[in-house]
């Protein structure tokens, strides 16, 4: 191996990927279904059957995955989330966690 290809063979750059992060909708016993559906459709862009289907994941096991994002568009979607809720007058949560 002739020195030159060596040199660039330690000079190799490690790409690191942003850390994702899963958003999810927590149920809750106020919070109407079609309410979910709409926050899913607005905020998530889901199709009408996707929102449905996460609607009821997050009324049989307590949360629905909504998507998995990178940290300031999984923070941001929560926060809408939040504030949307708010503005309705529901206590509808959305969290994050790390993948």
């Amino acid at each position: 191996m002739s020195s030159s290809t060596q040199h660039q063979l330690d000079n190799e750059v490690t790409i690191k990927y942003p850390s994702k992060y899963k958003v999810f909708i927590l149920n809750d016993d106020y919070t109407s279904m079609e309410f979910v559906v709409d926050v899913l459709i607005s905020i998530f862009h889901k199709s009408h059957e996707e929102a449905e289907a996460i609607m009821l994941d997050v009324h049989k096991n307590q949360k629905g995955l909504c998507g998995i994002y990178t940290y300031e568009i999984a923070e941001t979607k929560v926060n809408q989330v939040l504030r949307k809720a708010q503005d309705s007058g529901f206590p509808l949560k959305a969290t994050m966690e790390e993948e």
